[in-house]
């Protein structure tokens, strides 16, 4: 029996660790989805800033147009700045190294107005920066299979959960949580509860993908990302019936190959 899997949402993630863009359709790229995770936030000592330190990010989100990526408060909705979209300006900005995980990264920093905003907002000291295209990360060579490169996500372009994962997790809460507290690129429906951690090789419309490694959670799936408050949940839980090597894991990361687009209703299909 073939089961019918389809594609069902689609995220993007403009900033690391900022509020996510739900799409009908993305541009699949070289390093993972179109304009996912091209930029992120550094702390003073040039390591990469995230919602593990620093919760109250959940509370910036980020809206797309033709020519700027817009920033602005959940709840405040007149602290907002424009952020170009372009990663290739003209600009003899030069490169900086910077710490993701124990990765060094080059990227570019941000002019000081656009800084000053995340400082003020935040209440620490950052800066935003960017991966200009010229600069490759590659993926973890114990999973990669063809040289694969990243954005700057944490390790790998893609991550999917199936939509039956989330609906086992939420009957075993008390209050059921939305899908944003776990930050997938794809979400699909069909099949039964973590049927994603049995795939190998599969298409989502033309492209091809690989399930390469279980996702490990971290304290962000406790993060509410409308409020920036923690909890227990859902790490209590998952580590009840999700633990593995000592981890939770929860959705599965991909590799790729080939470009094009995905939208929402792609069939997926298991090779």
């Amino acid at each position: 029996m073939i089961t019918d899997y389809t594609l069902s949402e689609i995220y993007i993630y403009p900033v690391k660790s900022l509020g996510g863009i739900k799409v009908l359709e993305s541009e699949v790229t070289d390093r993972g989805l179109k304009h996912d995770r091209m930029r992120m936030l550094i702390d003073a000592d040039n390591n990469f800033l995230s919602q593990r330190n620093t919760p109250e990010m959940a509370l910036l989100q980020t809206e797309l147009n033709d020519e700027y990526i817009r920033v602005f408060h959940k709840h405040n909705l007149k602290l907002e700045i424009k952020i170009p979209l372009d990663l290739n300006p003209k600009t003899d900005a030069p490169y900086k190294e910077v710490l993701l995980w124990d990765e060094s990264v080059n990227v570019k920093v941000y002019e000081q107005n656009i800084n000053e905003w995340f400082r003020d907002i935040l209440k620490i000291e950052c800066r935003l920066v960017y991966m200009p295209f010229e600069s490759k990360r590659l993926v973890d060579t114990r999973y990669a299979f063809n040289g694969e490169i990243a954005s700057l996500s944490d390790g790998y372009p893609f991550l999917i959960l199936g939509q039956e994962s989330l609906n086992l997790l939420n009957s075993k809460l008390q209050i059921k949580l939305p899908i944003d507290r776990f930050r997938p690129n794809f979400v699909f429906t069909g099949g039964e509860p973590h049927d994603e951690d049995t795939w190998q090789n599969f298409t989502i419309g033309p492209i091809n993908f690989k399930a390469v490694k279980p996702c490990s959670r971290c304290v962000i799936t406790t993060t509410n990302q409308d409020s920036g408050k923690r909890g227990k949940e859902p790490l209590k839980t998952l580590a009840a019936y999700r633990t593995q090597n000592n981890k939770v894991m929860f959705g599965q990361n991909l590799l790729h190959s080939g470009t094009g687009y995905v939208k929402v209703g792609d069939k997926i299909r298991l090779k």
